[in-house]
């Protein structure tokens, strides 16, 4: 007969998730050395989060309202040529408004052309939107369910672009996340000195190549298409400026990888640049079609270089060299430049430094804290209900163990909220004892068989166990979706806590006080 209806699969199970359970937390018991002697899947631990650690909070602002002005002016090259190719005829093209709402302006010459400027505008870009007074007077501008799908792009493309920078750095376990519609939270447990991760976060590394408006570097103005930019000699800015067309010729997107490089025979110091499949052809195509034409490297609008055109350039590698001091500069571009583009500037507006002795105090008091309320729990268990206490500390024990096992296997991130977390999951974890065995009670109150009482004890709590549980668990989901940093950790804890003592109470717990019935042959229970 199975004993409270555990088969041998069933008990081989549960044994083996407890098992399991211990050798995912040994990690975390033992020194950082000798963790990593164990085999890879076996070296995942519990982090340490900033308020346990110590570190750096950066709070960061994208600016979006840069981005949409950025795009309509960016247009303007190609309404003025669209507006050409059709022969039409317009005065004062220009882009006026706040910054939030900008909004492209022209006047038609001709207003028997106003029934095809809304099509000639679609075909730059459907997203754009275009108005046509009585007068002739023109206005465009970009559709609102696109641009709010844009900056919300831009966000996410900001973030990725932040990892892969701070990776690049040897920062480890940085806790990046949104924060409402334009906020970044950039967290660096271990980081106390985070000068050097704000230089390479605040720069944007916008690289695009641009052909140089020859006509207009001669007369020393810019033309209606083209823009004067500093020339960035030697990493100083000579006073030197060049027209640059405001066309791009290839985007600094198509570029795949970036490597410093040192010429073995004249020793100069280089950047040598590898595109994408699109990248190389746009490039084989402008070098072959400008031969001995001057061409421009812009970097965050200024030109780091402004070579000519020898030959043409068939395979996609370009080299930048010329502008550098040294090897650490050339690294420093490579490594921006590596890490991506980001697609909106940056702007700091919070900036705290967490230290590691607040750190140790935060970890100490916490740990206290979980300890007391695991005792207190126990005594409580043990002098409420004796045996079944035992029982309900045992199940307690493995409690954490898995809890931990889960945020091992996670990689999951501790705070000082995750502890609150933890000591919480304490008292809620033995919450499920607690209706079981006031079920028990009951029945041997009404006279039922102590075998009998058991499983209407398990049974009978059952329903009342899982929906009191899964309200918790609902309401850790809302605050992982909704929070963000410290939040999201007592959420996180709390779910796998939650989880974990309805497995051990129903489970664990079950198992022992069937063995324990099954061995003592008890005919009264002593709870």
């Amino acid at each position: 007969m199975m004993l409270f209806g555990f088969s041998l699969a069933r008990k081989i199970t549960i044994i083996t998730i407890c098992l399991a359970g211990i050798v995912l937390c040994l990690p975390n018991m033992v020194s950082k050395e000798t963790a990593e002697k164990f085999p890879t899947w076996l070296q995942h631990t519990v982090s340490l989060g900033l308020d346990l650690r110590g570190g750096s909070h950066l709070q960061l602002e994208v600016d979006l309202k840069a981005v949409n002005a950025e795009f309509l002016h960016n247009l303007l090259t190609d309404v003025r040529s669209a507006l050409r190719k059709e022969n039409i005829g317009y005065l004062n093209l220009r882009v006026e408004g706040r910054e939030d709402n900008p909004t492209l302006f022209f006047a038609l010459r001709d207003l028997a052309h106003q029934d095809k400027i809304s099509n000639i505008i679609r075909k730059i870009d459907p997203a754009l939107l275009t108005n046509v007074s009585a007068e002739g007077t023109v206005t465009v501008t970009v559709d609102p369910v696109v641009a709010q799908n844009r900056s919300k792009q831009i966000i996410e493309q900001s973030i990725e672009v932040i990892r892969r920078r701070i990776d690049e750095t040897g920062t480890k376990e940085p806790s990046i996340l949104r924060q409402g519609s334009d906020r970044i939270i950039v967290q660096l447990p271990g980081v106390d000195d985070p000068q050097e991760v704000k230089k390479r976060l605040g720069q944007t590394a916008k690289m695009a190549f641009h052909m140089v408006d020859s006509g207009a570097q001669n007369t020393g103005h810019a033309g209606p298409d083209s823009t004067m930019m500093d020339y960035v000699r030697n990493g100083e800015e000579g006073g030197h400026k060049i027209a640059v067309r405001n066309q791009i010729s290839v985007s600094g997107e198509h570029l795949v990888d970036a490597q410093a490089t040192t010429d073995a025979q004249t020793g100069e110091i280089g950047v040598a640049l590898r595109f994408n499949n699109i990248g190389a052809r746009k490039f084989a195509e402008i070098s072959a079609n400008n031969i001995g034409r001057q061409f421009a490297v812009v970097l965050d609008g200024k030109v780091l270089t402004a070579p000519v055109f020898r030959s043409a350039i068939p395979n996609g590698n370009a080299e930048i060299s010329g502008g550098f001091h040294s090897i650490k500069e050339a690294n420093e571009l490579a490594l921006l430049l590596r890490a991506g583009s980001l697609p909106a500037p940056l702007k700091i507006v919070e900036e705290r430094t967490v230290g590691p002795s607040l750190g140790a105090d935060s970890i100490h008091d916490g740990r206290n804290a979980t300890v007391i309320a695991f005792l207190l729990v126990s005594i409580f268990m043990f002098l409420g209900y004796s045996m079944f206490g035992i029982f309900a500390n045992l199940a307690l024990v493995f409690n954490m163990i898995l809890l931990f096992a889960g945020l091992s296997l996670l990689q999951a991130t501790l705070t000082l909220p995750g502890i609150a977390g933890i000591a919480m999951t304490i008292g809620m974890a033995v919450d499920a004892n607690v209706l079981i065995y006031e079920r028990i009670k009951e029945e041997i109150r009404s006279g039922t068989a102590a075998l009998a009482a058991i499983e209407a004890g398990f049974e009978r709590a059952m329903t009342t166990i899982v929906d009191s549980n899964l309200t918790t668990l609902i309401a850790a989901a809302v605050l992982y979706e909704f929070g963000s940093g410290p939040i999201r950790g007592f959420a996180v804890t709390t779910a796998i806590g939650i989880s974990v003592s309805m497995f051990t109470a129903l489970s664990v717990t079950k198992l022992v006080t069937a063995w324990w019935f099954k061995n003592k042959q008890i005919k009264t229970l002593p709870i």
